[in-house]
């Protein structure tokens, strides 16, 4: 089951939707962001055993200060709705049992009848069995059932807490077991430019020459899966399926359809694993086309392990004499790494292995950094702190203005995983330059240790009428 499924709950002003949000929690909770510009306060709680993020959508499109005239509430009611409509895949409607029907809950209901969003009625502040509720009347508004609850006085809570779930299970699937690491075959693939060393790579890992090795550039041409088991220096069983691939080349080096079509199927075995070993020659360092190869891997969002192949012949360099400046092995390699990273853009956090398929030098490290990769990828973000994080991260260092407009982050929600999505409503996506872009997605690798693990983001233009953009 994804873990973004979200429930909002909306309704016009006091029907009591953050009595119950609590109620639903089970505590009092306020989780409110100051973000600059943006008058609402955002109110998310993330029930993790339950599968779902609640969400209150109380205060969405209101004014401090703002006077109630019908204009302007009509305004607050339809932001809210939008809103719900944009983020939630359920939305709990709120309406007044003992009040009866009021002309902005026809209005709300008319609004999510046409958005096809789906939608459970909640009749709130029915406190007594007795309590007077006009149930034809709701009826009528085309939402269902309605659910008579008191979320003062916990009445029909547990219902609704049910009827949540079902709809969960109905939108989302049920929640699936959770997975065995030990069990699971973790797919991935070398990339590289041609002869570096992917294919001696590859025979050390399934310890046979089932892969063609050759020093000649090029020899490999189609891509080859072979399921493997490493068994760790601890025990331990760690299944694989390795896709061996023809190293790629920049298009306009492409000498013949043979190489234009290897070149493609590259690139659909990066699109099909779950992690890339990125290779480079020790002895040549990054050159222009492993950047291109790194940019291709990046395009497609993939975690990388980042593996500096034949690194024994340059120790053996450095300790005859031919690379000077270092006083220790350990400070060569720092300095290697330092210049790696400076020469190539990866994902925030992407490991580096040095290693020697000849020597058979760290191979299983390279391994273990697969499967570390392949585990972070089911974290989950929860909503709140990734809303915190992204309001402090604009608030110490606020985007740069475009056009004389700042771009501002409204709201955010992970959508997805393999790669991390992060959906985000904002004033205007174009205004996200690409530094700022890799600076946010730094702060959540960052904050939530997604060491290596791509984060992309799904804009959504969301334009909020009562802020004025600075």
């Amino acid at each position: 089951m994804p873990s973004h499924f979200t429930v909002a709950i909306v309704g016009r002003p006091n029907v009591g939707k953050s009595r119950l949000f609590n109620r639903l929690i089970g505590k009092r909770v306020s989780i409110v962001h100051d973000m600059p510009g943006v008058t609402r306060d955002v109110l998310t709680y993330d029930l993790e055993e339950d599968g779902y993020t609640l969400m209150d959508t109380g205060g969405m499109g209101l004014v401090a200060g703002m006077s109630d005239t019908p204009e302007k509430l009509v305004s607050a009611v339809e932001g809210q709705i939008a809103f719900s409509i944009d983020t939630a895949d359920y939305v709990l409607m709120v309406v007044v049992g003992r009040e009866g029907m009021a002309p902005l809950d026809r209005e709300m209901a008319e609004a999510l009848r046409k958005s096809q969003k789906p939608v459970g009625l909640v009749v709130n502040k029915v406190d007594k069995p007795d309590t007077l509720v006009e149930v034809d009347a709701f009826y009528a508004l085309g939402l269902g059932d309605p659910m008579l609850v008191s979320a003062e006085h916990d009445r029909g809570i547990s219902r609704l807490r049910n009827s949540v779930l079902e709809k969960r299970d109905e939108i989302a699937g049920k929640p699936e077991p959770p997975s065995n690491q030990s069990k699971k075959q973790i797919r991935v693939c070398f990339i590289g430019r041609p002869n570096v060393g992917k294919s001696s790579l590859s025979n050390c890992l399934v310890k046979s020459d089932r892969f063609i090795v050759s020093d000649i550039p090029g020899t490999t041409r189609d891509s080859i899966e072979t399921p493997f088991t490493w068994r760790s220096k601890r025990g331990e069983d760690w299944s694989f399926v390795l896709t061996d691939t023809a190293g790629i080349r920049k298009k306009t080096k492409l000498s013949s359809s043979v190489e234009y079509f290897s070149r493609i199927r590259s690139l659909d075995t990066i699109r099909d694993v779950d992690v890339v070993f990125m290779v480079l020659d020790a002895k040549e360092g990054p050159t222009h086309q492993d950047k291109a190869i790194a940019g291709e891997a990046a395009k497609l969002n993939k975690p990388i392990v980042i593996v500096v192949n034949k690194w024994d012949l340059a120790l053996q360099a450095w300790e005859q004499g031919e690379i000077d400046g270092f006083e220790s092995e350990s400070e060569f390699r720092k300095a290697f790494e330092k210049g790696l990273r400076r020469e190539i853009f990866f994902t925030p956090g992407s490991p580096v292995r040095f290693v020697s398929a000849i020597e058979n030098i760290d191979i299983e490290k390279m391994l273990y950094d697969a499967r570390q990769l392949d585990k972070r990828l089911e974290k989950k973000i929860p909503t709140g702190r990734l809303n915190n994080l992204l309001y402090k991260i604009a608030d110490r260092m606020p985007a740069p203005k475009v056009d004389g407009r700042r771009f501002r982050v409204y709201y955010a929600v992970h959508s997805g995983s393999r790669p991390y999505r992060v959906k985000l409503f904002c004033n205007q996506a174009k205004k996200l330059n690409d530094s700022y872009k890799r600076y946010m997605q730094s702060a959540i690798v960052e904050a939530f240790r997604l060491e290596g693990c791509p984060v992309v983001f799904d804009m959504i233009n969301k334009k909020n009428p009562y802020v004025k953009e600075a």
